[in-house]
């Protein structure tokens, strides 16, 4: 089955820097800009997170709830899981 493209615009800058990706990497262009954002959602999803913990750590109250939480779920069964 066909898949379906869409076109977007870049700079004649931006299409001179994913030509040059893509011939160093042998890959096609749409591959690399796959890649590209895959690994941009990455970084975001892990920014994101970081402020989530920096914001909860602003909160004396709510990170204790957090290292209560954590706490009592170190002391749960492992489920059968091996030491390691």
């Amino acid at each position: 089955m066909p898949t379906s493209t869409s076109t977007v615009r870049l700079s004649a800058r931006t299409f001179a820097r994913l030509r040059r990706l893509a011939e160093a990497s042998g890959r096609p262009m749409s591959t690399v800009v796959e890649e590209a954002l895959e690994g941009y959602e990455v970084d975001r999803f892990f920014l994101d997170l970081d402020a989530a913990y920096r914001e909860l750590r602003g909160s004396p109250r709510e990170w204790r709830q957090e290292q209560a939480e954590r706490a009592l779920l170190e002391q749960t069964l492992r489920d059968g899981l091996e030491d390691e």
